[in-house]
């Protein structure tokens, strides 16, 4: 899985700091930290009554070299509480297929294995990879991308992923995604599709086998359980998919695992649990998207820091850069039209951490 752009080197584990599986080791601030430009953002982001540019804040998390350096809640929020992640789950999904890689289970240059799709239909050619950089040509509508992972969902009468996950194919939203027509072909354009996630979960259940009781203990055994991630709540559909384009439950703490994982190269505890090079390839960006921020399940923000994240309706974000050696959660319900004053307040959050260049 080589890397076409240039990409920061990922920090391995500080030498002699424990891994946070168990529990955050905490620490104070780098002093080249602005403290008072970091107090003046999270005071904002949790004031009462609640911003009118965020609205709702629940939880954010700062980790800088494997310690939490900062940690607010709102009042009515504690650590271990968890929040909906709606499409950060597309990098959970990520990390999953990524296990049956590392296993020797998957192959991600080869098409997906879908039954719905009839011997000779041209939608037989899509690969797995396809599919995670979301060039697939598939006939998927659900947003427009704004710049920086914020996006304008389309109305419901022109959706598909209302119907998906909320109407009538909330039951079986693999087999809705399936259902989706060939549009242009492959590696021509690049579209964001949550029925690609759907596609690529059931993918990783059906390779498993057992269904939903071994989808469950394979997400269990292979990554919650082996970074920390306790508070993990992934939510199924009646047929038994993970719904990975949308619906894992989870901690800010959790989250931050989940960010951390990717931090340090796929490496936890100094064993692998993401495949040599995987990393790189999330983070790689394809030339297909918007202004080069999508890479495979992961948006990418470019600039000096190598920041790339995990984003969610709702303001939801993971971030995560190399050069600063940071992850930073933000938890919250900000309305749809109002997520870019959320990204942009976390890119600020970011910044005040920037003095810190390694």
């Amino acid at each position: 899985m080589s890397s076409e752009a240039r990409l920061l080197p990922l920090s391995p584990q500080p030498e002699g700091l424990s891994w946070p599986t168990r529990a955050w080791p905490e620490g104070a601030l780098d002093p080249r930290v602005d403290r008072p430009a970091l107090e003046k953002l999270l005071d904002h982001a949790f004031s009462t009554p609640e911003p009118e540019d965020l609205e709702r804040t629940h939880a954010v998390v700062a980790v800088q070299h494997g310690r939490i350096v900062a940690e607010r809640y709102a009042e009515d929020v504690a650590p271990d509480d968890t929040f909906l992640s709606w499409s950060m789950a597309k990098s959970i999904t990520n990390a999953l297929v990524s296990i049956l890689v590392r296993q020797g289970r998957l192959d991600i240059s080869q098409p997906i294995s879908v039954p719905e799709w009839p011997e000779g239909d041209p939608r037989n050619r899509i690969t797995i990879d396809q599919l995670l950089r979301m060039v697939d040509g598939l006939r998927f509508r659900e947003a427009e991308h704004l710049g920086g992972g914020a996006v304008r969902y389309y109305p419901e009468e022109e959706s598909d992923v209302v119907p998906m996950l909320f109407g009538k194919g909330k039951h079986d939203v693999a087999g809705f995604a399936a259902s989706l027509p060939y549009q242009v072909e492959p590696e021509t354009r690049w579209n964001y599709n949550s029925g690609a996630s759907n596609l690529l979960s059931r993918l990783v259940r059906e390779t498993i086998g057992g269904g939903e009781e071994g989808m469950r203990a394979f997400m269990q055994e292979e990554l919650f359980d082996r970074i920390g991630m306790t508070t993990a709540k992934p939510r199924f559909d009646e047929a038994g998919n993970f719904i990975g384009s949308s619906h894992c439950y989870c901690s800010a703490r959790d989250f931050a695992r989940f960010g951390y994982l990717y931090l340090r190269d796929g490496l936890w505890e100094n064993e692998r649990i993401l495949p040599e090079g995987w990393v790189d390839y999330s983070r790689t960006p394809s030339s297909l998207s918007p202004s080069g921020t999508y890479g495979a399940h992961f948006w990418v923000i470019p600039g000096s820091l190598g920041l790339f994240n995990c984003s969610g309706a709702w303001g939801q974000r993971i971030l995560i850069s190399p050069k600063l050696d940071l992850v930073v959660v933000r938890l919250g319900n900000t309305s749809p039209h109002k997520v870019d004053a959320a990204v942009r307040w976390c890119k600020e959050l970011v910044d005040v951490f920037r003095p810190t260049a390694a």
